[in-house]
């Protein structure tokens, strides 16, 4: 619309005027606001040399614009003081007559821009974007104001908009035209303003409302504030009763009583409490400080003029960087408009605080960041800007209570609440209101502009806390896990490390007593990750303590992570004796000891090395998959939980945690950028995941019929792909562009499922491997089948079916490598021809092969727990990697080859360093064993890996022999005191006597036709006694061959008791089959045959008077005989799982027995009544044992019970509660040895691994 000719004609007349006394430049800030004025038109003017010049050109330019331009050029000598030029001007000023209302799409009617251009509202930015929720939810306050005056309060920090949205919520035709603010909308800018500013300010406010008057209703200007109030009172009650007025960034209530006239007026503040001063209805709507990230995008798209999808990286990290703050988006948007190409160096002023480098682009009030920051905190109390100074220390994205800065200031919580409250009423920082207590935190933006102006006194500001901290808790840290402990807890050592107090944090640091409370209040992950993070401030001294206790940790994180939660000390009695870890625990533990609480040191411990780097335990269940993003430094795992992780590889630090999928996550991967991570899962869907973001960007749930087992993005993000393949029959491998809705090609050729797809190193293959015993590989470019290699036809017997599980290309691309039964196969990839054949002699299958990307190594997980490192090039094994107790599901080296991951059933990821680890020389010894104690030494014999029967010195941990390998599997063992020897019994049947130390075979015992299970030498040690899985229970004398043979049961005997009470020597049995039977052994003669079961009996006891007996069950029940009458005396019922042991007190007054569920019940022999419950089982897969309860024994004196299960646990009798646990390396422990003063403790584990514990005195 161009400008109408009377405007046109009062230009041309009072142009010369208006030339000699305007300033262009303060003019031109309004103009541009009002969007009637563009930046480059600006510039243009500026680059006039002189100020008339400038106006000459200012002039020029408003004669060819329109009336919005005029009347903007009006308002904008309003808000200057020109009040005579305006006066001049507005009798000219262009209207439009409400009936010449036209609706328009926003609701802004030319009438509407006409009243609002008429008060001095501004126009809408140049660059605007809608944010409709808070500009609906201040017009709905305005609409409360229709019946009555009041107040309207939008506030919020610096630069989050509100001056934008106030203008945009009244730019509605509703409002105006309807029956809100008839009488227009006035709009007043007021910032900091002295006395004679704000006179000035009101005075030109009552001239412009007293221009539409009769020169008889005009009168002078008021002199001062009271006679301007009155005047302005008396204009907006009589004269506007039905306007709006706004004001529009308020920073003093005393200001803000100027305007307390009773009529209705709509605030900006950065200070919320500013109403509290003034009477009438109020209204309050917060501005959030940041735009969402499209919004924040969109501004920078409009500025520059790219659509959102083509702008750069760096502009989600700038508004990432800022928060989407509304004011640091458009200050760099305008910028960028002007210097396109400077991106990179914006995005890196921000990430440096160097706010004045992001300088004045737009009308806003401060020519710089900083200065709209420093202005807000200028208007506090000065001893109140001391303490917002201390905020400086906080990190960002931290949320903290008020009573961490009543520690920090030493004031009284409630007065801390108090200064709080007024730094929040004047935005100066936020409250999470929905916490209890509540919580406050500063922006990123308030946070980063506080580190820029303190920057010289960072040190000394961390230094305070510190000491202030240690001030207030100098009996001890906090432990009570409220928000205050959480926030000392997690940045105790961050402030230390930022105040350089390095000898502070080294005591800290190097103390059980803080990890054991860190660890339990913020897990071990927190910790592990502080090591790392200050590992160069506690290195100055001695590199090796902090790597030592950096090592504890990361072994021992997943203990640490149990409930309840494990004793430290005693933990770290299970490092090296040179590590300073063990010498800080043993010196508690006797300290500790001597107040009368257990402590066990592991004796021989030095013999035991762990090659694990680190491990976690990210998930409650099975791991499925894990693997590592391209950099290294992140490792993302995924399980029977149907949850995604992603981790930190140095501390196991969980970062992200995804519900990911509605069933198990089978497998996850990282896209080349590590941006993305796909994911699939039973559910038969695929997912594709912001990693940053944690957001979900696609989901591919149609194509699939069945559980989707693998997936894999290309290795090259030109063109980014990702293939999938599943349990479907035919349409099981698919490739897909993101870009897309559908798969992008299927590739088709097995008929079977296909268990895993992989893409050769440079993309051109993908790679298959499936139920139908094939390798396929195919051309990426086309999905066609290029070659199929035929594993079944090599490894096939008696037309087995061979499912081939996996397959992984060498690093450089010329092998395939695939896993099937229990060997890996390595091709030409050209040829096809097999190169090479690792078959393990392991009865377990390979579940999973890796190639390492940078050299020849191999990775290959076995179901039997094991992890193998294979050179490819030797083909000779480099190492073992011993540590998980189930299936190891998954392997992979990272991206350069430093490390390799393995995850398992045991609910754990184990990271190894791959040039730490190596070949294990160490010999594993099996379960089933025998302990002799006497004042002077401690025999154990036990058969180790290569089936060969040690007996070994357990104080010394010399051998005093080995047995030459034997042919069939030795099962049970024995030793006898008079004569020296002992006994082995074999899977075959066959029982052998050798001598003790020389190893000389006494006598071969022939006879059980199936495996040994049990064997024990009678008291004189010239009878030995046998069981066996052949249902057979022999007597022999062993020396001359002798041999009585008692049968009558129908299943395995496993095990036997002698009663060495009775006169003859007479035997019970129990069985598989449910009975129990006495014999006599002189004369074979069975005694009694007792039906005691319905299922099979799994332990038995005599108590130590000979008068009772017991027996546990499949059939979950425990019962106690009567040894005399052999009658029936109790049945104990309430185990929930088969009842594995029991064992009478030493008093015979109380039985304990133990669950497969882990859960040990005492109970009363005298009446069979439950006298308590030791370890209340779960509902879950494990037990608070961690296992079955296999072996119990109680103490000499009845006041302790120790057992032994998935680790082993000492127990106080009277009060049925744990006393202390022992973690062993592996777990299902079968039994355990004890000396008669129960201070020496002897165990194997799964893993082989002996254990002697002696308690600590």
């Amino acid at each position: 619309m161009a400008l109408e000719e009377r405007a046109r004609s009062c230009l041309l007349r009072l142009r010369h005027k208006l030339e000699q006394d305007i300033k262009p430049s303060y003019l031109m800030d309004h103009m541009m606001s009002d969007g009637v004025l563009s930046v480059d038109e600006e510039q243009r003017i500026r680059t006039q040399s002189t100020r008339k010049d400038q106006a000459v050109s200012l002039i020029e330019l408003l004669l060819r614009k329109d009336n919005r331009a005029y009347i903007s050029f009006y308002n904008a000598l309003v808000k200057e003081a020109y009040d005579d030029l305006a006066n001049l001007l507005h009798d000219d000023l262009p209207r439009l007559s409400p009936d010449s209302r036209k609706s328009f799409a926003d609701g802004v009617t030319p009438y509407v821009q006409t009243v609002l251009s008429e008060g001095g509202v501004p126009q809408r930015p140049v660059v605007f974007v809608s944010r409709p929720e808070l500009v609906n939810w201040i017009r709905d306050k305005l609409y409360r104001l229709q019946t009555e005056p009041g107040w309207v309060t939008v506030f919020g920090m610096a630069g989050s908009g509100k001056s934008v949205l106030a203008a945009e919520a009244v730019r509605h035709h509703s409002l105006i035209e309807g029956e809100c603010f008839p009488g227009g909308i006035h709009w007043l800018s007021i910032g900091q303003l002295d006395k004679p500013d704000l006179l000035i300010k009101i005075k030109s406010l009552c001239f412009r409302l007293e221009q539409s008057l009769d020169s008889q209703h005009l009168q002078r200007p008021p002199n001062s504030l009271d006679e301007a109030k009155e005047r302005l009172r008396f204009l907006m009650l009589r004269r506007y009763p039905r306007a709006l007025l706004i004001l529009d960034d308020i920073w003093d209530s005393t200001v803000l009583k100027t305007f307390d006239i009773h009529c209705r007026i709509l605030l900006t503040t950065r200070n919320r409490s500013l109403t509290d001063s003034v009477s009438g209805a109020k209204y309050e709507v917060e501005v959030q400080s940041g735009l969402d990230e499209n919004k924040a995008l969109e501004i920078l798209s409009l500025y520059t003029e790219t659509k959102a999808n083509r702008l750069p990286d760096e502009a989600r990290s700038i508004v990432r960087e800022c928060k989407g703050s509304p004011l640091v988006v458009s200050l760099i948007g305008a910028l960028l408009k002007e210097k396109p190409n400077r991106w990179d160096y914006y995005l890196r002023q921000l990430q440096k605080k160097q706010f004045k480098r992001i300088r004045k682009s737009s009308s806003y009030d401060y020519d710089a960041l900083d200065q709209a920051m420093s202005a807000s905190i200028e208007v506090l109390p000065e001893e109140h800007r001391e303490l917002y100074k201390d905020l400086t220390v906080l990190e960002k994205d931290i949320k903290i209570p008020a009573k961490v800065l009543s520690v920090l200031w030493d004031l009284d919580p409630e007065e801390v609440e108090d200064i709080l409250e007024e730094f929040a009423n004047k935005s100066l920082l936020f409250v999470d209101n929905h916490s209890k207590p509540y919580l406050y935190y500063l922006h990123d933006l308030q946070l980063d502009f506080l580190v820029e102006q303190n920057r010289n006194q960072l040190e000394s500001l961390h230094a305070k806390v510190v000491q202030q901290y240690q001030q207030y808790y100098r009996d001890g840290h906090p432990t009570s896990g409220d928000k205050e402990c959480l926030y000392w807890t997690r940045f105790l050592t961050y402030h230390m490390a930022k105040a350089n107090l390095s000898q502070e944090l080294r005591l800290l640091m190097f103390s059980l007593d803080w990890i054991s409370i860190k660890a339990q209040i913020m897990g071990p992950a927190h910790l592990i990750n502080d090591y790392v993070e200050y590992g160069h401030i506690l290195d100055k001294e001695n590199s090796k303590e902090r790597s030592q206790f950096q090592e504890f940790l990361s072994l021992n994180g997943h203990h640490l992570e149990q409930r309840p939660f494990p004793d430290v000390v005693q933990l770290a009695l299970s490092q090296p004796h040179t590590s300073e870890v063990y010498k800080q625990a043993l010196l508690q533990a006797q300290n500790r000891a001597r107040m009368g609480q257990l402590y066990f040191d592991w004796l021989n411990k030095s013999s035991v090395e762990s090659l694990s780097r680190l491990v976690i335990h990210p998930h409650q269940g099975s791991i499925c998959s894990a693997c590592f993003s391209h950099d290294g430094t992140k490792i993302a795992s995924g399980g029977v939980g149907k949850t995604l992780k992603v981790f930190k590889s140095t501390s196991g630090e969980k970062l992200t945690e995804i519900q990911a999928h509605d069933d198990e996550v089978l497998c996850c991967a990282f896209s080349p950028d590590d941006r993305l991570i796909a994911t699939c899962s039973s559910d038969r869907k695929v997912k594709v995941w912001n990693v940053e973001r944690a957001m979900l960007i696609r989901v591919f749930d149609e194509e699939h019929v069945e559980q989707v087992n693998h997936c894999q993005f290309t290795n090259t993000m030109q063109p980014l792909l990702l293939a999938t393949c599943s349990k479907d029959d035919v349409m099981n491998v698919k490739l897909w562009n993101l870009n897309r809705p559908s798969s992008q090609n299927t590739m088709f050729g097995h008929f079977e499922p296909v268990n895993h797809c992989c893409f050769s190193p440079d993309d051109t293959y993908l790679s298959t491997s499936s139920n139908d015993g094939t390798v396929k590989l195919f051309k990426v470019s086309s999905a066609n089948e290029w070659k199929t290699i035929n594993v079944s036809d090599i490894i096939a017997e008696n037309d087995e079916d061979v499912i081939v599980k996996c397959s992984t290309w060498s690093a450089d691309g010329k092998n395939i490598i695939c896993a099937a039964r229990n060997a890996v196969l390595v091709f030409d990839v050209e040829t096809s021809n097999m190169l090479l054949e690792i078959k393990t002699n392991r009865i377990s299958t390979v579940q999973y092969c890796h190639a390492c990307p940078t050299s020849n190594l191999l990775a290959i997980a076995f179901s039997n727990y094991a992890v193998e490192l294979w050179d490819l090039e030797s083909n000779k094994k480099m190492a073992d990697c011993s540590g998980h107790l189930s299936w190891v599901q998954r392997v992979q080296f990272s991206p350069d080859g430093s490390q390799l991951l393995s995850c398992s059933d045991d609910q754990t990821i184990r990271l190894w360093e791959t040039k730490k680890v190596h070949t294990s020389s160490g010999v594993c010894l099996k379960r089933d064993s025998d302990v002799l104690f006497t004042d002077e030494e401690i025999i154990i014999c036990a058969a180790d890996n290569c089936n060969r029967l040690q007996v070994r010195d357990g104080r010394t941990g010399l051998v005093l022999f080995q047995s030459e390998e034997k042919s069939s599997r030795i099962r049970c063992t024995c030793l006898c005191r008079k004569p020296s020897a002992v006994v082995l019994g074999q899977e075959d049947g066959t029982v052998q006597v050798l001598e003790v130390p020389s190893g000389k075979l006494l006598a071969t015992l022939l006879g059980h036709t199936k495996t040994v299970f049990h064997c024990q030498f009678t008291q004189d040690g010239q009878t030995l006694i046998t069981s066996s899985e052949d249902t057979t229970i022999r007597v022999w004398r062993w020396q001359s061959g002798e041999c009585k043979v008692l049968r009558g049961h129908e299943e395995q005997v496993r095990s036997f008791s002698l009663i060495s009470s009775s006169p003859t020597t007479r035997l019970l049995s129990w069985s598989f089959d449910g009975t129990i039977k006495l014999w006599d052994t002189e004369s074979g003669e069975k005694l009694q045959d007792i039906k005691a079961h319905r299922a099979a009996i799994l332990s038995g006891h005599i108590s130590p008077h000979g008068s009772l007996f017991a027996t546990t069950s499949a059939d979950k029940s425990a019962k106690l005989w009567d040894c005399e009458s052999w009658q029936h005396v109790h049945t104990l019922g309430g185990h929930r799982e088969c009842v594995r042991s029991c064992r009478f007190s030493w008093d015979s007054r109380h039985l304990a027995t133990g669950d497969d569920n882990g859960e040990i019940r005492i109970w009363s022999v005298k009446d069979g009544s439950l006298l308590r419950i030791c370890s209340q089982g779960s509902n879950d897969m494990d037990s608070l044992h961690g296992g079955w309860a296999t072996d119990l024994h109680f103490s000499k004196d009845d006041s302790l019970l120790v057992s032994t299960g998935g680790y082993i646990k000492w127990w106080d009798v009277q009060k049925g509660e744990a006393l202390q646990t022992f973690y062993p390396t592996g777990t299902a422990l079968k039994r355990i040895h004890i000396s008669s003063d129960f201070s020496t403790f002897i165990t194997i584990d799964n893993m082989g691994i002996l254990y002697i514990l002696q308690r600590v005195v």
